[in-house]
């Protein structure tokens, strides 16, 4: 233990712990407000010990080459967190799509993890995925993905950010992404539109009835209703994209690491 413990080994492990402080910048469940900045701080530097240890990096000088290395760490962390992050948003997307149907889109709420605003349903289905991914043990695959990304992107080797792979990975990705968000939300939103073409019926044929007064809780309860017996179905599409983020994750280093 104690022929790597000396200052020659410093700038390595400062490369280390930069790419997982990024990491844990914008990785899903760990970079939320309710984690506390020290606890963050005090983890990455443990797995950055941790990860030194495994991959036994090469000795760094201290030069304008380090520098760019540090800033190259920084954002591969950064980018593969954010990407990740935006897989699991398709979540709070198709929420949104279906609190418009529901007329639940003025009423927007807080998400204490990121303090942004976040639609009702989004929010409960967001919920619900994080404590699948707590379930299954996804945490501890997206720590796995830390140390894979050193397979993938060595700790001294350059990426080259004018290829166009790279740019091309994240627009698939983005689309990947709208296509899990319009499958999660199209049952619940198919089955409003019928509803509202029965309220459009009933407004024609019977003209006393006040369909705005009977039209915004007989939406919100069938939705209710509909979202109970679809939620098996939720759950497999949270399965789904779970399982996405992971292949994105990995599949956004290989490129990055062939760049």
């Amino acid at each position: 233990m104690t022929e790597w413990i000396n200052f020659a080994n410093v700038p390595a492990f400062l490369l280390v712990f930069i790419r997982i402080t990024a990491f844990f910048a914008t990785l899903p469940l760990f970079s939320y407000r309710n984690v506390p900045t020290q606890h963050k701080v005090g983890f990455s530097f443990f797995l950055a010990l941790i990860l030194y240890i495994t991959i036994d990096p090469p000795v760094f000088t201290i030069d304008h080459t380090y520098l760019l290395l540090m800033i190259k760490e920084a954002i591969v962390g950064l980018f593969v967190g954010l990407l990740a992050y935006i897989v699991i948003t398709a979540v709070q997307i198709a929420g949104g799509f279906i609190d418009f149907q529901m007329g639940f889109a003025i009423a927007n709420v807080v998400d204490p993890q990121t303090g942004a605003q976040s639609p009702l349903i989004g929010q409960y289905l967001y919920m619900i995925t994080l404590l699948f991914i707590l379930v299954v043990d996804g945490h501890h695959l997206m720590i796995d993905g830390m140390f894979y990304s050193y397979e993938a992107i060595g700790i001294d080797q350059f990426i080259q950010f004018q290829d166009e792979n790279w740019i091309e990975y994240v627009v698939y990705t983005f689309n990947e992404m709208f296509i899990v968000a319009f499958l999660m939300a199209i049952p619940l939103v198919g089955c409003l539109f019928l509803v509202d073409v029965a309220l459009g019926i009933i407004a024609r044929s019977v003209p006393q009835l006040n369909v705005f007064v009977v039209g915004l809780p007989l939406k919100i309860f069938v939705a209710l209703v509909v979202l109970t017996i679809l939620m098996g179905f939720y759950v497999m599409l949270i399965e789904e994209l779970f399982d996405m983020m992971l292949r994105t994750m990995r599949g956004f280093m290989e490129v990055l690491g062939r760049t």
